[in-house]
């Protein structure tokens, strides 16, 4: 009896230090709730697949004294951890919380940094100074940019408030945009360029809310770059309005010859994006829908109203009381 009890004392102490699985690194996030006790956690780490034996946790407790560290919080897991592994990592720092943080397509920088702020993420004032320094990122592309706008993943992120950085998460963003669109696109941007299909689908994310209708208005407006029309797109000259519905500046904007985003006096598209813009938006200006409409309208409601030439659309404009 004594010597089986001797055994049985060495299958524990080696189940104590035998991960359950040594090859499988990969992380799981584990809650331990407030109050819990290192003893009570013993079924719930097996029904997570980190032990296989509740018997070995319970023996690893008592001869080893420990469990008395244990925190409450979220921890990084993995099967190739040995118990006292684990239990060191749930004496440790619990991962951080997370909460999500949404960038809405089409925001300009400006609208960015207020809402960073607004959330208490970061100072007013440090996204739009990272944005407009493109020379302190990892840039997927190859192009000479003053500032980053267009290239600015618009997603819901989730952040750390405790560890949130500026210039980590513009990196962030330059990533997604080139896992989420700039990858799969390719050489096919090569045709009209990346900065001018950036350009373009920054001014569909504002033209056209119906993301279906997006490649009908990118082929009348690439149709009319290709034959030297204006292209009269009025979203261009609220870009540099410090709020973008109003409704006075915007106005005086549209009168001024010598704003370079005045799409409607100027030939051409605006000298950079006016937002950052989504994948639809991005894949409609890269494969435009070719058409025998040369303009477009909304009415009232939203609903698009393309036309083949200036009298259609001038005869749309009435009908809907759009001017």
């Amino acid at each position: 009896m004594l010597f089986f009890a001797v055994s049985a004392c060495f299958v524990l102490d080696d189940r104590v230090d035998t991960p359950v699985d040594a090859a499988d690194t990969s992380v799981t996030i584990f809650e331990v709730a407030k109050g819990s006790t290192a003893g009570g956690l013993g079924p719930k780490l097996e029904a997570a697949g980190f032990i296989d034996d509740p018997l070995a946790w319970t023996w690893y407790l008592k001869t080893r004294e420990a469990g008395s560290c244990l925190k409450a919080g979220r921890f990084e897991l993995s099967r190739s951890m040995s118990m006292p592994e684990l239990m060191d990592t749930m004496c440790g720092v619990p991962v951080v919380e997370s909460e999500p943080f949404t960038i809405v397509p089409g925001w300009r920088i400006q609208e960015i940094d207020a809402a960073l702020a607004e959330a208490g993420l970061a100072e007013a004032g440090a996204y739009t100074a990272a944005a407009n320094d493109p020379a302190r990122f990892e840039l997927p592309f190859s192009l000479s940019v003053q500032n980053l706008e267009g290239f600015l993943w618009p997603e819901t992120y989730q952040v750390e408030p405790d560890r949130f950085t500026v210039d980590g998460f513009v990196q962030r963003q330059l990533d997604a945009f080139s896992s989420e669109f700039l990858d799969s696109a390719g050489d096919r941007v090569d045709e009209r360029g990346l900065y001018e299909i950036v350009i373009m689908a920054s001014m569909l994310e504002r033209e056209e809310p119906t993301a279906a209708q997006r490649p009908l208005v990118a082929g009348i407006l690439w149709k009319r770059i290709d034959n030297q029309w204006n292209l009269g797109v009025d979203a261009t000259s609220r870009y540099t309005l410090d709020v973008w519905n109003d409704r006075q500046a915007f106005l005086g904007k549209l009168r001024d010859p010598d704003d370079p985003y005045n799409t409607r006096l100027r030939p051409g598209l605006p000298p950079t994006p006016i937002g950052n813009p989504s994948v639809t938006a991005l894949e409609a200006s890269l494969s435009p829908t070719e058409s025998e409409f040369w303009y477009y309208l909304h009415d009232k409601q939203g609903v698009l109203h393309p036309s083949r030439n200036g009298q259609e659309h001038e005869a749309f404009r009435k009908q809907y009381g759009v001017y």
